[in-house]
């Protein structure tokens, strides 16, 4: 029997099909975006020296919201043509109407994303220094974020703001994570008890100040006052506790497990607790910027010490405790994932 010649319109359906693939495998999108990111920092950064005409900081913004969405929704295997569009009309919409409610709406959605794009961004760790890599470019993200968040210039409650970047960030993430790390039941026991740990260090992260104010003895209380005040003081600034304790060694522990198991998604959702927090720091006009810098940077060393631990002692406990058996784990540890720049799903 003879073959069935295609028709003109599955001729054209191939040959978009063929198009498209074309422009996944070429460098072209990711260079793009990469020079867009880079044009807007430049932007947002000449808006807070300040430098340049007025328009620069709004333009940055717009820029960052929109090329960040459309890489989330990229990576996340999701329609980054559709969402970008959106988010970019948002921002100038935003910019164009000068209306607090999309200001203030538009700085808080653009760190959350930027947020969650630190976290989607990552690849499984192999090593400790790739880890560390790993948390750098998370922050790396985030810190941009946060720039254009501000260039929108909002009038915004700073705890609010925090709370509510963080928590829409925790919320995406969290339901990201749910199809990447294969749902509730791909944790397993030990997956269990660590979403279980860092859902209680999340909260005591939280909490912790109002808990100090309401149980803690004066002393105590006096005692913690005055050391946070000496560490700006010498210093010039002090390490954000849910940064350091729970942030950056979930994200440097779940990369470290994405290497090994599929799991290790659930500890990155965490993650979010070093980067949201990141993306909104610069809402507070009453911090200088050399505290907001250096406050991430101690964290962030405070955080991979602990982070160190962590991996040090699951290698112990799974049998993995002599420098030749960790070498050995390392090379085994082949569990294969998209690159940086590839969809996830």
């Amino acid at each position: 029997m003879s073959r069935r010649s295609p028709t003109r319109a599955e001729r054209r359906v191939a040959g978009v099909e063929r198009r498209v693939a074309r422009i996944a495998a070429s460098p072209l999108p990711v260079v793009t975006w990469l020079v867009l990111v880079a044009a807007a920092t430049a932007c947002l950064v000449c808006a807070m020296l300040p430098v340049g005409p007025a328009w620069l900081g709004p333009a940055g913004a717009v820029t960052v919201t929109g090329t960040y969405a459309w890489a989330l929704a990229a990576r996340t295997g999701g329609r980054p043509v559709v969402f970008g569009t959106l988010a970019l009309a948002l921002g100038l919409a935003t910019v164009l109407t000068d209306q607090q409610v999309l200001e203030t709406g538009a700085a808080v959605l653009t760190a959350a994303v930027a947020g969650v794009l630190g976290v989607m961004s990552t690849v499984p760790a192999k090593g400790f220094p790739a880890a560390v890599r790993e948390c750098l470019v998370a922050l790396v993200i985030a810190a941009v974020g946060a720039m254009a968040a501000v260039g929108y210039e909002p009038t915004i409650d700073v705890l609010r703001f925090e709370y509510a970047g963080l928590g829409l960030a925790l919320l995406g993430a969290v339901v990201l994570v749910f199809r990447l790390g294969a749902g509730l039941h791909g944790l397993g026991r030990r997956g269990l008890i660590v979403v279980a740990v860092g859902a209680v260090l999340l909260a005591a992260s939280l909490l912790y100040a109002e808990l100090l104010r309401r149980y803690g003895s004066t002393g105590l209380v006096d005692s913690l006052v005055a050391r946070v005040q000496w560490s700006r003081q010498e210093l010039g600034a002090f390490p954000r506790p849910i940064i350091a304790v729970l942030g950056v060694p979930a994200l440097a522990y779940g990369c470290h497990m994405r290497a090994r198991r599929r799991q290790g998604w659930w500890v990155c959702a965490f993650g979010v607790a070093a980067t949201a927090p990141v993306a909104t720091s610069l809402g507070n006009p009453a911090v200088e910027l050399r505290e907001v810098v250096l406050s991430p940077l101690y964290a962030l060393v405070v955080g991979l010490v602990l982070a160190f631990v962590i991996i040090r002692l699951d290698l112990a406990l799974t049998g993995n405790r002599g420098r030749r058996s960790r070498v050995a784990e390392q090379a085994a540890a082949v569990r294969p994932e998209p690159r940086r720049t590839a969809p996830l799903l």
